[in-house]
């Protein structure tokens, strides 16, 4: 387990579904046509008179148990002890596909221009450089932050848990979600 586990707050109150996030993500990764590192997602629900909405701004949880890392047969993945962040060796992956199949958030995605597979690195460059993730910075709302998670969870109240996601026990993410009370599970 990480000494530190950071990761993403994202405040669905703010998110008006621009998609910067992506775009930005996108171009700073060079990444393949149909390919999306980060992805906003709409979901809506309830009956009329009561229906409501939300957009949900997507990318690598970062979990605390990666299904990815446990199911990769080249051990491509590693959890960072200093902070958690799940990173992806491309040099390392065959390609094979495991991690798609098991991981409940979509996150790794097969790139048939290297054959490999993409996902977020939480822009450990950036980070390393003591700048923020590009989809932090982009953001025209600032609706993604990054951080510790313990802080964020007791600074925010947010939560882990938000309607039509996979449950968090499944792999504990590191991403936590300031939802409306209509979009708690």
């Amino acid at each position: 387990m990480a000494v530190r586990q950071i990761g993403f707050y994202v405040d669905t109150t703010r998110c008006i579904n621009c998609k910067t996030c992506e775009i930005a993500c996108k171009d700073f990764n060079d990444a393949s046509v149909g390919q999306r590192i980060r992805k906003v997602k709409t979901f809506e629900g309830g009956e009329f008179p009561t229906v409501f909405a939300y957009n949900v701004s997507m990318s690598c949880n970062h979990c605390e148990d990666p299904a990815c890392a446990a199911a990769c047969p080249s051990r491509a993945y590693t959890k960072r002890a200093a902070d958690g962040i799940v990173i992806h060796d491309p040099e390392r992956c065959i390609g094979c596909r495991y991690c798609t199949w098991v991981c409940p958030y979509g996150a790794p995605q097969y790139d048939s221009r290297s054959g490999r597979i993409r996902k977020c690195n939480f822009c450990v460059a950036e980070l390393d450089a003591g700048r923020s993730p590009i989809c932090v910075t982009s953001c025209p709302l600032r609706a993604i932050e990054m951080g510790d998670i313990a802080e964020i969870s007791l600074r925010t109240g947010a939560t882990a848990e938000i309607r039509d996601l996979p449950p968090a026990a499944m792999t504990r993410p590191a991403t936590r979600y300031r939802v409306r009370p209509e979009a708690r599970k």
